[in-house]
């Protein structure tokens, strides 16, 4: 089974949501419909990044390091390349 980090754009508050699923269409739905807590009053988002992982381990990895601060410069990076694209 293979597992993705994705990063979600806030529309209401143009902020990042990183996060890490097996199934990246249901989860972004479950965000969107407000089932997550963490994420239910910064609805709606919109996907921006994923990245694919052979396990579990290797995914949750880089979910951990992709929430840090180390990962500010990346995820800058990734919001000014969708920015530019969905111009």
């Amino acid at each position: 089974m293979h597992y993705f980090v994705y990063i979600l754009l806030s529309k209401k508050d143009n902020k990042l949501y990183v996060g890490c699923s097996n199934d990246v269409s249901k989860r972004i739905k479950e965000h969107n419909s407000g089932k997550v807590f963490a994420t239910k009053n910064r609805r709606p988002f919109v996907i921006i990044h994923t990245e694919e992982f052979e396990n579990k381990t290797d995914a949750f990895n880089r979910e951990r390091y992709l929430k840090s601060l180390w990962s500010a410069r990346f995820k800058k990076k990734i919001l000014e390349e969708y920015k530019q694209n969905s111009v």
